[in-house]
């Protein structure tokens, strides 16, 4: 067991997306180089000071690399550290050589397991161990300090490490939830799918026995219809099943849509009002769209319900336009940031860009939070319309 944890940590990749540069390397080099230039100015007690000052300014640069070359800046950094300690046992100085604007250099402990593969973090580690151990040997400090500061070393290295699982924890949970929002809506197409072309399929088969009448070109459109209608139910059912967990069956139960928002927002409990307002046609919309309207308007309200400070009032409205249906809900409480975008948020927006539309949401301008979706309405006629004979 230990060997295969082993082979997992030297096999694992570095995280996806680490960012070159942020103001915030700026920042921490402008400060590193001022503390240097103070440093080695007001120090009278500074030993070898041309090479402190040169030794403080490369690990101040170090860092700007920290993300893209973990590995690299630890080797160069720590690398530097033990010829520096070399050189201070040979020359044998009266004091340590360096400045203190050289811890910088925990940064670069921080992000090795932050941003670092397996087989950097194992490479790093060794080397960091390795000068932590030369400094510790031949430094003449006492050794509550030695200790101290091995501790708060190693700390920086825990915190890297603890900050990477936390995102990794965070984007699996969202592929999670987009993954269910993607079955969910597969789901839903299947059901409210087979309703018609199972239908479909039993008018055509009664439509050959009754066609007597025109045995020619009515007879061979039943056909093309019990043989399209019968395909394409066969196909989703299919697609459907490897979505499905194992064992549960296809449940014929078209979802809630636009019909069932008054039950929704009138449901007895709440303890804001919801003002509902519909513009438009709104009864004839696809069932992947009309399913996805009652989700957003669902998950907006609840979390106002549960989340909404000081707020009164929840304002919904699901207008219809010509090509788009868009869906807005605004609550009244406090502007309290961004604190709202869970994961549930995530699934809608996952749900909008599956169907070809958008979602955003957001703190409002003065007050609330607010909730814009943007879903099109899908085609009015077929891309596969038969001609006529």
């Amino acid at each position: 067991m230990l060997r295969d944890d082993l082979r997992t940590l030297w096999t694992e990749p570095r995280p996806p997306d680490a960012p070159a540069r942020v103001w915030r390397d700026w920042a921490l080099l402008a400060a590193g180089l001022g503390g240097a230039v103070l440093e080695a100015t007001l120090r009278e007690n500074l030993v070898w000071r041309p090479v402190a000052v040169v030794f403080a300014v490369w690990l101040c640069l170090l860092p700007l690399w920290r993300r893209t070359r973990p590995l690299a800046m630890v080797q160069l950094a720590f690398g530097s550290v033990i010829l520096l300690q070399v050189a201070s046992l040979v020359a044998a100085p009266r004091e340590a050589v360096g400045l203190d604007t050289g811890a910088v250099i925990l940064v670069l402990v921080y992000a090795l397991p932050r941003w670092g593969s397996g087989r950097e973090i194992v490479l790093g580690g060794a080397l960091i161990l390795a000068a932590c151990t030369l400094v510790t040997v031949t430094d003449e400090t006492p050794v509550v300090e030695k200790v101290a500061g091995f501790a708060f070393l190693l700390l920086n290295g825990v915190v890297g490490a603890a900050v990477r699982f936390r995102v990794t924890a965070r984007e699996r949970e969202l592929d999670q939830v987009r993954s269910r929002e993607r079955e969910q809506l597969a789901r839903e197409l299947h059901d409210t799918v087979a309703h018609h072309v199972s239908a479909m399929v039993i008018i055509a088969q009664a439509g050959r026995v009754l066609a007597g009448t025109d045995p020619f070109a009515a007879v061979e459109a039943l056909e093309g219809i019990e043989e399209e209608g019968a395909r394409t139910l066969e196909e989703m059912r299919a697609m459907v099943a490897a979505l499905r967990d194992r064992g549960v069956g296809a449940e014929l139960a078209p979802p809630a849509g636009v019909a069932d928002l008054e039950r929704l927002v009138r449901t007895p409990g709440g303890r804001l009002r919801v003002d509902l307002g519909l513009d438009g046609e709104l009864d004839a919309l696809p069932p992947a769209v009309d399913a996805a309207v009652y989700r957003i308007v669902q998950e907006s309200v609840t979390n106002a319900m549960r989340h909404a400070v000081d707020a009164t009032e929840v304002v919904v409205r699901v207008a219809a336009e010509r090509h788009t249906v868009r869906v807005s809900v605004r609550d009244n409480g406090q502007r309290t940031g961004r604190g709202r975008a869970g994961y549930g948020l995530t699934g809608l927006r996952e749900r909008a860009a599956l169907l070809g539309g958008t979602l955003r949401a957001g703190p409002g301008a003065d007050r609330g939070w607010h909730v814009e979706a943007e879903l099109p309405r899908g085609r009015t006629e077929s891309a596969h319309t038969r001609p006529r004979r």
